[in-house]
């Protein structure tokens, strides 16, 4: 979508995406420090945004790994509080909402996991193997979420689950998964419409139209200062 420039650092009204990510875990006291992993060629350009934002919570920034998997790992490498809960969201979901972060928090709190979604309205089908292109099976709709960020987890307990994963060279389809597959249950806290992930030229159409409609959190980027003569 942003060619060779990774999509949280295109402008959104204004502001990098990852900007406006940041400051939506920021401005929360629940939150005492963010960890940003980034594509390693994108840490110098990272950090002048935390640093023209003034994000004094940003404790460090940390170069990716090949993948998610891999980028989460890293990022729990380095976070100072191990003894509470820890947050992965994604970092081109601007749009997540403070009752949204703070509900996985408690319910985080209280089973060990938790994770935002939204029930899914579509009907779902599975294709029959080998595609075919024929449908072998409807899913029941009621049973059925959209699966969100950002994840809670206790951190020893994701920790654990990333560890093992390395050890069975399994890699899941989020951090939630790995949770489960140590036989957590992940407890599901009820997300937003517009906590939308911009991932293609659509959903940026879709998230300035938000912006303008201002079903954003409160928040503007800092001007940016004047220029030396």
């Amino acid at each position: 979508m942003g060619g060779r420039t990774p999509k949280q650092f295109l402008l959104l009204g204004g502001a990098p995406i990852l900007e406006r990510t940041i400051a939506a875990f920021h401005s929360l006291r629940a939150v005492r420090e963010i960890v940003l992993v980034v594509p390693a060629d994108c840490v110098s350009r990272a950090a002048a945004i935390v640093r023209r934002a003034g994000f004094r919570k940003v404790a460090h920034i940390v170069p990716g790994g090949k993948d998610r998997q891999a980028s989460v790992f890293n990022g729990l490498e380095k976070c100072s509080f191990r003894s509470g809960i820890v947050l992965v969201h994604d970092a081109v979901r601007p749009f997540v909402r403070r009752d949204t972060i703070l509900s996985v928090i408690h319910a985080a709190g209280r089973y060990g996991a938790a994770l935002a979604g939204v029930p899914v309205k579509d009907t779902i089908t599975i294709e029959s193997p080998g595609g075919s292109g024929f449908s072998s099976r409807t899913l029941r709709r009621e049973e059925l979420w959209a699966v969100q960020t950002p994840q809670g987890f206790h951190f020893a307990l994701l920790q654990e689950a990333h560890m093992k994963a390395r050890a069975d060279r399994f890699h899941g389809t989020d951090d939630a998964s790995l949770v489960e597959r140590k036989g957590t249950r992940v407890k599901i806290v009820h997300g937003s419409e517009t906590n939308i992930k911009i991932t293609n030229p659509d959903d940026r159409k879709l998230a300035e139209f938000l912006l303008g409609e201002g079903r954003t959190l409160q928040w503007r980027p800092k001007a940016a200062p004047p220029r030396a003569r």
